[in-house]
């Protein structure tokens, strides 16, 4: 049995969530959002806490089981709390700005990069740093990953959008394969 599935979800304040048929519905301050129940679980709502249960115990619904827990559980941290992802710009020339709601990126191309973020995401740019918040773990993290697809950072030098605190192995070039130069 899933360690991460029995556990209860604690609903804060100021969130509600509402189960009916196959669907979870969650509402909060920042949004709302709803998934569906997988098949063989059952979700109930006793006081301030959701639990996960399985209606019959097999391979598939305790593959399952820690999985719909823990969409539960990001739907009820999203809607009270909201998540953050932040991209660092490294290289000479790469510079990110706003103009309205579009990312206008400057990454070494002959062309400024425009990328609209999906509705429900944010995207603020400080310097180097874009960041990008959200109440939909999904939407954020998705977002992330294709601003980052624009230019993924390389490993000689760094250069590229990388996540903040994300650590990039790098290679010694050629002048280190040659042993030094003769």
């Amino acid at each position: 049995m899933s360690r991460i599935g029995r556990q209860p979800i604690i609903i804060p304040e100021g969130v509600e969530v509402a189960i009916a048929d196959a669907l979870v519905t969650v509402k909060g301050p920042k949004g709302e959002l709803s998934c569906n129940i997988l098949k063989g679980l059952e979700v109930a709502k006793n006081d301030n806490q959701v639990i996960v249960a399985q209606k019959t115990v097999n391979p598939d619904t305790q593959k399952q089981f820690g999985l719909q827990r823990t969409l539960i559980s990001n739907m009820v941290v999203g809607v009270s709390e909201g998540y953050t992802k932040e991209l660092e710009i490294n290289g000479v020339g790469y510079r990110a700005q706003m103009k309205g709601k579009t990312l206008e990126m400057s990454l070494g191309f002959s062309h400024p990069i425009e990328y609209n973020a999906p509705d429900g995401v944010e995207v603020s740019v400080n310097q180097n740093v874009i960041t990008i918040t959200g109440y939909d773990k999904q939407k954020v993290g998705a977002t992330a990953a294709n601003i980052r697809m624009f230019k993924k950072p390389e490993p000689y030098k760094g250069k590229g959008i990388k996540y903040v605190g994300e650590h990039i192995r790098r290679k010694a070039g050629k002048a280190a394969a040659k042993g030094g130069g003769e």
